[in-house]
């Protein structure tokens, strides 16, 4: 876990990001300047198989692994004192939804980017077949998911993509275990969606996304019990909002959020 801190005389809150599939805290680092300039330490990390992390790539036994970790994090920024909130970004967004649900955690607020609660790109039936079986005999064994950094499918910022064809720490190849795990815990979501607690709860979401099926998004959202929920629909957008041309308007979004909350 690594942690960003801001100027002493200036600190507001903590914000823990938590990054998506293939993905690594280091494709965060203009977010974080963003946070820590408005007066947010920022804590995050590498998931469990993700980026930097020493385990096999793309592999988990669990989806509870991410749950434990999203908790670790939020639970170790105690430590300051401070309003603490949570940024979930795509698989890193529904990692969060679950540890929501089955954690008590002390959160003032969240915010998910393009949550991962329904995917446009899917196996075919005959590859999902394969995934169920293998998933009993060989859970470790990895197959190719498309790479939405090098097709541009999750942002339209040309200096991003061209900085992630030279990314070493993208995982582009999860375990049938995995794959297996990331659709169960997308049910799970659905399922409990009335257990989510009552957290303010922001959701800003591509509205071209080519990643995650936005209907689906707002799907769950709609059927949250909670007191203060809002959508935003960036049209034109696609999946990594914080990455994209348009970026400065989207932190200003989730800037004024943090701001009502602080205090």
């Amino acid at each position: 876990m690594k942690i960003w801190e801001c100027e002493k005389n200036y600190q507001k809150g903590v914000i823990v990001i938590v990054h998506g599939y293939g993905d690594h805290h280091g494709r965060y680092m203009w977010l974080k300047d963003k946070c820590l300039s408005r007066g947010f330490h920022v804590v995050m990390d590498d998931l469990p198989g993700m980026g930097g992390t020493t385990r096999r790539a793309g592999h988990i036994d669990s989806f509870d692994e991410y749950v434990e970790t999203v908790s670790r994090w939020i639970k170790e920024s105690k430590k300051y004192n401070l309003p603490i909130f949570v940024m979930g970004h795509s698989m890193g967004g529904l990692a969060t939804v679950r540890a929501l649900t089955e954690r008590e955690l002390p959160i003032s607020g969240v915010i998910l980017s393009s949550p991962c609660l329904g995917l446009i790109h899917t196996p075919p039936d005959v590859l999902r077949r394969l995934i169920k079986l293998m998933n009993k005999w060989k859970p470790a064994f990895r197959v190719p998911l498309k790479n939405p950094f090098k097709k541009g499918l999750a942002t339209r910022n040309e200096k991003v993509l061209k900085r992630d064809e030279q990314d070493p720490f993208i995982v582009t190849k999860v375990s049938v275990r995995w794959f297996k795990e990331m659709d169960k815990a997308m049910q799970k979501a659905f399922r409990h969606v009335k257990e989510v607690p009552d957290v303010p709860l922001l959701v800003l979401q591509g509205g071209s996304d080519k990643i995650v099926k936005k209907h689906d998004v707002y799907k769950w959202f709609r059927h949250l019990s909670i007191n203060e929920k809002t959508y935003k629909e960036f049209k034109g957008l696609y999946h990594e909002v914080f990455n994209e041309p348009e970026r400065e308007q989207v932190f200003d979004q989730a800037y004024a959020f943090l701001q009502s909350h602080v205090d």
